[in-house]
């Protein structure tokens, strides 16, 4: 069944940490529901079940710039083009916003993925800080 994707959809408080444990990232429950109310907007997309099975958002100061952030789709709903929609919906979102310029970080890995989403790859870097 196809997953819809919104932007702004309703989500509980627990769904995201829910969906970041399956993707196999650390819950991070005490950062819901801040998130809500400190990003630019969020998408997502509910399995036939009503379960979230993919998130992502963009953050920033709503200026020139934002930040994609936390892609995830469920493992049992990836290579299926959600991940690509969810992406596709943040940038269009973006530009609705007035947003002029998106970064993202990644894992090599996932590299060809955002290079078919449009962005180009280049050097960064990460510095953890807890």
């Amino acid at each position: 069944m196809k997953v819809n994707i919104a932007v702004n959809l309703p989500i509980e408080n627990h769904e995201v940490p829910d969906l970041r444990e399956a993707v196999g990232w650390g819950r991070r429950d005490k950062d819901y529901p801040s998130l809500f109310k400190r990003c630019n907007f969020w998408a997502g997309g509910r399995d036939e079940f009503g379960k979230l099975v993919a998130f992502g958002y963009v953050c920033g100061m709503g200026l020139e710039h934002g930040y994609v952030e936390d892609i995830m789709v469920h493992p049992s709903k990836q290579k299926q083009g959600i991940g690509m929609e969810l992406v596709t919906a943040l940038i269009e979102e973006a530009r609705q916003f007035g947003l002029g310029i998106l970064t993202v970080s990644f894992d090599e890995h996932n590299a060809n993925f955002y290079k078919t989403s449009g962005f180009t790859v280049s050097s960064g870097g990460v510095l953890y800080l807890d």
